[in-house]
């Protein structure tokens, strides 16, 4: 039963120091299940200023920062085995790759420091995040590096058959190397951003739309139909628009040579996306992460 506030406890004295205490361990102020507690808060998205304030409500004291920072530290441990995990058993068939930015102290300063993310899809449809690790999202080396990490720890990766990413020409040359039997597909979202870039305010949301109805088309045959009339239309006065997007076309609509029940997992960045998304929210009370560990120790909960 977990106990708040002060408790009477009479504690017996040894003269020959063999005593040792099991109720009430050495040096601790409040239970485990408890310090449990104020941890869990702490990755919940609680900042250490509202859990000294909640704290000294409760107990009649406060909790430290200093005080969360080495409760959280014993969930290390669990989170470096869940990052070093085996992956042998797992039958992935597509990986979706992207990066996010952290704020982050490194030594005596604070840096925007990308961490590079990959999220599996099993043969079954079941989803799960693979791993995730610092790493420059632009540099080939640190994808390669990440990518054979997964294979160290088992993952399969002769059942790889999609690889899902941004346009950066790192990424998708370093993803075709270590997974040649796969295809590599480009995010639709950030090609779609890429185009409306060229497109003038006031026709972006035409344009937009014209998009959707490329990328969301029943079939292949019926996007490159749309595509063509969308080039008849404006080739003339957005050419730069249109060359982006011819360019970058067959990437995206890879997607069509897998089952239709997987566009829905493969064709957009929502899976991803929503993961940084709760990612950002989660670390956004805390304007800056403490360092690589911490923020590993956040995103595992996450």
């Amino acid at each position: 039963m977990k106990r708040i506030g002060e408790v009477l406890a009479r504690v017996a004295r040894s003269r020959q120091g063999k005593f040792r205490r099991r109720v009430l361990p050495r040096s601790k102020r409040y239970e485990r299940e408890l310090q449990q507690d104020i941890c869990l808060l702490y990755l919940t998205g609680v900042s250490t200023r509202s859990l000294s304030l909640i704290s000294a409500k409760l107990l009649g004291r406060k909790v430290s920062a200093g005080e969360v920072s080495r409760v959280s530290k014993e969930l290390v441990e669990a989170v470096e085995r869940w990052r070093n995990g085996d992956l042998s058993q797992e039958r992935i068939k597509y990986l979706i790759n992207d990066g996010v930015h952290f704020k982050m102290r490194v030594v005596d300063s604070v840096e925007s420091v990308p961490v590079l993310v990959v999220v599996g899809v099993r043969e079954d449809g079941g989803k799960l995040v693979l791993g995730f690790q610092a790493g420059d999202r632009e540099r080939a080396s640190s994808w390669r590096e990440f990518f054979r990490d997964l294979k160290r720890r088992g993952l399969r990766w002769e059942l790889i058959k999609l690889g899902v990413m941004d346009g950066i020409p790192a990424l998708e040359q370093v993803f075709k190397e270590e997974f040649p039997q796969a295809e590599a597909k480009r995010f639709v979202v950030h090609l779609s951003r890429n185009v409306l870039a060229k497109v003038p305010r006031k026709l972006k949301g035409e344009i937009a739309s014209e998009l959707r109805g490329i990328f969301y088309a029943p079939s292949e045959e019926e996007a490159r139909e749309r595509l063509a009339d969308f080039k008849t239309r404006w080739e003339r006065h957005l050419p730069s628009a249109v060359r982006c997007l011819e360019k970058a076309l067959n990437s995206a609509l890879t997607f069509f040579k897998f089952p239709a029940e997987d566009w829905l997992s493969i064709r957009t960045t929502n899976i991803i996306e929503r993961l940084n998304k709760e990612f950002k929210r989660r670390t956004k009370v805390m304007e800056i992460v403490a360092s690589e560990k911490a923020l590993y120790n956040l995103l595992a909960f996450i």
